[in-house]
């Protein structure tokens, strides 16, 4: 169903040997170089890139709420560039992609205004469509053109993005909450029979999942704590497995889940900035590790559930090797992640593997912990983002107002934040 979701942010150039290079803004060849490169922005381009990632998007909320494999069936035939499409499919992909593409542009523009604030050369955002990810985009980066020399200057570009996006999710999140239709709303999409039957019945939702249609499954998105903190203040909040099916709060939440993963403490993304600015390079290093290990153990549990139920379902024996290709490739995450030092890629290996085993033996509460996902992530953290953040050249205490709100980006992450976006029943 999904592949992996990616929200790209731009990443800081430096120089050859990992440390960030120094132009001085005073000198004319600087001064001239700047205003070339910043004449290299094509609008057109953007605008172009904008519009494609908005078709793309639409597409994509059509498909979510399930209507565009029944156009025929429901809705009116409108004619939109000179294709015939259902008038419900299009509100419904409408309704879901001018929020997140609203949330997508306002975080970006956080980062481009603050670097401009900071006389920073940087580009316009860059959208990247991509209709069959399941989101319908890559996200949108944008192009930094010069090291971001001080502290305090990498803390005002990497926050300001995470910071403007939450507030735009929040607001989304909130719309979507004030505005739910009673649970007979799902009544006039396609299929779902069993679901549909109950709310008949009763008018509410299942405490249960109810069973899937015949060559159907049943998606469950994840849980944060943000948004069960705010839907306990709404009537007729869809569960989780249902919840896809409403385009504007699947927006919202998607919206605070792609706030999270730009939080990741780790590298180069908002939150490796946020965390580098506020806490140093020794500790950066220490916990973005931490929290590496972290996602290969939850990604390390989940393998092994999914791996292991297909493969009892063939041959027994066969589940014996998963557990070897799974510390292969622990092996070849500690590798990069401890640069080949083995008397931390021992232990760190020990520990995961019997993290794993635990889980295996536990059950219960601690295979909702698995998510296969976090292996694809962490490779692109660990080959892609990089695990530790290069030294920026002028080291300055933060102010008490950015030491706050580097605080506040932390709590935004943790109440953002689900362990298992996605689950398949």
């Amino acid at each position: 169903m999904h592949q992996s979701l990616l929200l790209v942010e731009s990443r800081l150039p430096s120089s050859t040997n990992g440390s960030p290079r120094v132009e001085s803004s005073s000198a004319p060849e600087s001064r001239a170089s700047r205003a070339k490169a910043s004449s290299t922005d094509r609008p057109w381009l953007h605008l172009l890139l904008f519009a494609l990632t908005l078709a793309s998007t639409i597409y994509a909320g059509g498909l979510w709420v399930n209507r565009v494999l029944y156009y025929e069936a429901q809705g009116e035939m409108i004619s939109v560039l000179g294709f015939a499409v259902n008038s419900l499919w299009l509100v419904d992909g409408l309704r879901y992609a001018i929020p997140l593409l609203g949330f997508l542009t306002v975080h970006e523009f956080g980062h481009y205004f603050a670097a401009r604030y900071h006389r920073i050369n940087t580009s316009l955002p860059y959208y990247i469509p991509f209709p069959y990810n399941g989101i319908g985009n890559f996200g949108a980066v944008i192009r930094i053109r010069e090291p971001i020399p001080s502290t305090r200057t990498l803390f005002d570009v990497g926050a300001a993005g995470p910071l403007a996006g939450f507030v735009v999710a929040l607001g989304v999140l909130l719309f979507a909450f004030a505005t739910l239709p009673p649970p007979e709303y799902l009544l006039d999409l396609p299929g779902h029979e069993a679901l549909k039957e109950h709310i008949r019945q009763y008018g509410t939702f299942p405490d249960s999942p109810p069973e899937p249609d015949p060559n159907s499954i049943i998606i469950v998105v994840g849980q944060t704590p943000l948004y069960w903190f705010l839907s306990q203040f709404f009537a007729n909040v869809p569960p989780m497995y249902e919840m896809y099916h409403y385009p504007v709060l699947f927006a919202g939440w998607l919206g605070l889940f792609f706030t999270a993963l730009n939080l990741l403490p780790v590298g180069q993304l908002d939150g490796g900035h946020v965390l580098y600015a506020l806490f140093g390079h020794k500790w950066h290093a220490r916990l973005a590790r931490t929290f590496v290990l972290i996602l290969l153990l939850s990604g390390g549990v989940g393998f092994m559930q999914d791996t292991q139920a297909m493969l009892y379902e063939e041959a027994h024996w066969l589940g014996h090797s998963a557990w070897l290709l799974l510390g292969a490739i622990f092996y070849g995450y500690l590798y990069r992640v401890f640069r080949a030092d083995h008397t931390l890629m021992a232990p760190a290996l020990l520990g995961l593997l019997g993290g794993v085993a635990l889980a295996e033996v536990v059950g219960g509460p601690l295979t909702q912990f698995g998510y296969t996902g976090w292996l694809v992530w962490t490779l692109l953290i660990v080959f892609l983002i990089r695990v530790e953040h290069p030294p920026v050249v002028y080291q300055q205490p933060l102010t008490p107002r950015r030491r706050m709100l580097g605080y506040v980006a932390i709590a935004i992450f943790v109440l953002c934040f689900s362990i298992r976006p996605l689950s398949v029943l």
